[in-house]
């Protein structure tokens, strides 16, 4: 038998969900047959799986050790140089500045990601040990894409991550980007409708009436200036869709320059021929916590905000626009 005894950085979360990432290499189907077995017990009495875990509750698991480890593998960090910009940090969470051209989590291709530099970073500061760390593992609470830069939020612990996911669930973390697109943006726009994802294409539609397995969405615009062809823009998210504030602007003739999928083929090629750029001009440059959830309430009305990348600010600067 083996106790496993829960801290507080497996505390707050359901028994079927620890037991899915402490048992990492299980079939669900598995778990859930020990469980109906009463070969895992919670608290010495018969589990249930939905019971949510608190600091010094023991979970009893009646299964041999070659099962045990049969099923488990320790998860080892890939060691990398983090690139990222550190904007702030304390002992609940850390937010970072995403470098252009990094992807946020892992694919098929091996690059190195976000989420492997910060395990790094944490790891060297004595922060995070996957040996004790049985059901919890460092991450980003909010993902941009390979080419958006930006602010990105982690929590350094189970209760700080979950606080985080719950303020951008119920919108108490205003998002902000900053973007160019091709005309005049004349005044502030409320942008609404529903989101459709072509997931063949990897592209969405934005429509302006519900259909079948669309989101409903809204996206604020907010023009900061004009140089007469293109518009600097503020965008806050009010919704986070995939490509959402791609296709919004899109949608309405206000297409971000460079961008490949919804953007304006020969204004991308004009900034492909003279800035390199081969990406949508786009960075979430400013989050502000609203409201807070706890233990993250000190938190309440700070704001945080990253200055463009440099291939951004020379396109500011040569288009001109004020640099930001």
């Amino acid at each position: 038998m083996r106790v496993i005894k829960v801290n507080e950085n497996e505390a707050n979360q359901r028994l079927d969900k620890f037991l899915m990432k402490y048992f990492n290499r299980a079939p669900k189907s598995f778990l859930y047959k020990m469980i109906r077995k009463k070969n895992i017990k919670y608290n010495g009495k018969r589990a249930k799986g939905n019971e949510i875990l608190k600091v010094e509750d023991e979970i009893q698991v009646y299964l041999s050790e070659k099962t045990i480890n049969k099923f488990r593998k320790l998860e080892n960090i890939t060691l990398v140089e983090p690139t990222f910009e550190v904007i702030y940090e304390d002992e609940n969470v850390l937010i970072i500045n995403k470098p252009l051209g990094l992807l946020t989590q892992p694919d098929a291709g091996g690059e190195n990601t976000l989420s492997e530099e910060i395990l790094t970073y944490l790891y060297n500061k004595g922060e995070y040990d996957p040996e004790k760390y049985q059901g919890f593992r460092p991450a980003p609470c909010n993902r941009l894409d390979r080419n958006t830069a930006g602010i990105v939020m982690v929590g350094k612990n189970m209760q700080s991550t979950q606080a985080i996911h719950h303020m951008l669930r119920t919108q108490e973390i205003s998002k902000y980007y900053m973007s160019i697109v091709l005309g005049r943006v004349e005044k502030p726009l409320v942008l609404k409708g529903y989101h459709k994802k072509n997931h063949s294409r990897n592209e969405v539609e934005i429509v302006d009436s519900y259909v079948k397995g669309s989101q409903e969405v809204e996206t604020r615009i907010l023009p900061l200036q004009a140089n007469g062809r293109y518009t600097l823009i503020e965008v806050q998210l009010v919704t986070g869709k995939t490509h959402q504030i791609r296709a919004h602007l899109a949608t309405i003739n206000h297409p971000i320059i460079g961008d490949p999928k919804y953007g304006d083929k020969e204004e991308n090629e004009y900034f492909l021929r003279k800035y390199k750029l081969r990406h949508q001009f786009l960075c979430a440059y400013k989050i502000k916590f609203e409201m807070c959830t706890e233990p993250l309430g000190y938190l309440e009305n700070k704001v945080f905000t990253v200055g463009a990348p440099p291939l951004y600010s020379q396109i500011f600067q040569e288009e001109g626009f004020l640099s930001l």
